[in-house]
């Protein structure tokens, strides 16, 4: 009896933090990277206390909502790398495609995780700006044991795959960032210039055999 009483309470825990979770993605789709507890609770129906309590602290929330976000992003890239293409230079720039499309569907999300703290509220400082790295590092870690498991890249293929995926990450964040920001040219246009950019060692290299393919 114990047994499935301490098995209800953790599933009611975990369908409560998931409605927070929604309410605090409400908040941030309107504030970005200004939503505040304040603005979070209220949007719950509860009290700021009863927040700290779920996540312990606004940087417990951030990191709640970043693996979220970021869970949901890295499906999307995976699917990307995941479908049947014609060759290697279109499921690159799909893969592209889909990083740009996301943070463009969202952007007040994209700017709560990655500029989390701008534009704070008044009654309160917006979330430390320091826990958005470790997103891009995770990104940079999930793409290159992609590039390992689907590229052939010699002896030193291990740290040629980490290098090169944290590079790749770091591009795509950078241009994506600016982009988003300027709207400079077209999202197709972004996307066939930073394929050029790519296009050459990763051109040349094989596939694994017996794999998917990059």
């Amino acid at each position: 009896m114990e047994t499935s009483q301490r098995e209800d309470q953790q599933r009611a825990a975990r369908r409560r933090r998931k409605e927070l979770l929604e309410a605090a993605d409400r908040v941030v789709l309107r504030d970005g990277p200004g939503a505040s507890m304040n603005a979070i609770a209220a949007e719950a129906g509860i009290t700021k206390p009863i927040l700290y309590r779920h996540f312990g602290d606004k940087s417990g929330l951030y990191r709640a909502l970043a693996v979220r976000h970021t869970d949901a992003l890295l499906a999307g890239l995976r699917a990307a790398l995941d479908a049947p293409a014609a060759d290697r230079r279109e499921r690159v720039e799909r893969t592209l495609d889909t990083y740009l499309a996301a943070i463009e569907s969202r952007p007040q999300v994209y700017r709560f995780l990655m500029h989390p703290g701008e534009e704070p509220s008044s009654s309160e400082q917006g979330f430390d700006t320091r826990h958005s790295a470790p997103l891009l590092r995770r990104m940079g870690e999930e793409l290159a044991q992609v590039i390992a498991e689907r590229v052939v890249l010699g002896d030193d293929g291990d740290e040629r795959a980490r290098i090169w995926g944290h590079g790749i990450v770091g591009m795509m964040h950078a241009a994506g960032d600016w982009w988003l920001r300027e709207r400079p040219a077209p999202r197709a246009h972004l996307v066939r210039h930073l394929a050029d950019l790519l296009w050459g060692q990763l051109a040349e290299a094989g596939d694994r055999v017996g794999g998917p393919g990059f």
